[in-house]
Order: structure tokens, then sequence, then C-alpha cells
């Protein structure tokens, strides 16, 4: 019953886990942030997927990342009237460069919107939003 009622004040729409991304979505309840690496051809990738997107191997490993970065590009939103959305207006929706080479879209928090700016220095923090999902956010390093 607890878990409906919370699942309840989330309104925005929620991931579906399957046995892709399930390790992906079980290192952010930990409170980590994992991605994949091809041990083939040594690209790294975010989004989990089953193979690798450079050279079509399935042979994956995850790699903990430092959870630092910059912001490469972003978009404030002023407007929005999908439920949940309406209710965080305005926020900012942003590509991410990960200090391990990739590139993550995510929201930068924490700040005003107007602060926000493409080279800022970043940090994750992780949003529990249901029991069987927490999301990768970003806010200014400190």
């Amino acid at each position: 019953m607890a878990e409906q009622t919370q699942a309840k004040k989330y309104s925005k729409p929620l991931p579906h886990l399957d046995e892709e991304n399930r390790p992906w979505w079980e290192a952010l309840q930990r409170h980590e942030l994992y991605i994949q690496k091809c041990r083939k051809c040594g690209d790294v990738r975010y989004h989990p997927r089953a193979l690798c997107t450079n050279c079509m191997s399935a042979d994956t490993q995850w790699i903990k990342c430092s959870g630092r970065g910059k912001v490469y590009t972003f978009t404030t939103t002023y407007q929005n009237q999908a439920a949940g959305f309406r209710e965080s207006l305005p926020y900012v929706m942003a590509y991410v460069e990960l200090d391990e080479g990739l590139k993550m879209l995510t929201n930068v928090i924490d700040c005003q919107p107007d602060q926000v700016k493409i080279g800022m220095p970043v940090e994750v923090v992780y949003e529990d939003v249901t029991p069987e999902v927490t999301l990768a956010k970003f806010r200014p390093a400190r």
C-alpha cells in the first residue's frame, strides 16, 4: 500500500525496466552512476544496450563513473501543461558531458535556470521517485 501511495505522488512517466537496462537502474537505486563499456572496442555508451553501438559486440562491462561533468548544451522549458511537468516549471533539460567522455540527457537542478551555462561544472544527484526508480540529475558542482 505504501508503494502505491509513493508511486502516485510521482506523476511523470516512469521508465520500463528490462534485462537490458536493469543494472543501470539498480546502480542508481544504490546512488551510483554506471555506464557500459565494450570489452572488444572500448567504446563507452549511455543508454544501456545489449550490443555495442560501435562494433555490435555483446561483450559489455559496467564501469562506475565519477558523477562529475560539465553542461554540454541545455534548454529551459517555461511552458508544459502535461501533468507532473507543469508543477516543475521552469526546468532545465541538458546534455551533460561526463568526465568519462560521453553525453547524458538529464535535468540540471538546485539552481536558477538563468545560472546554467555551457561548460558549467556539475555533479550527479539522485532522486528516489519510487521504491523501484531513482533518477540521476545534476547540480552545479560544489
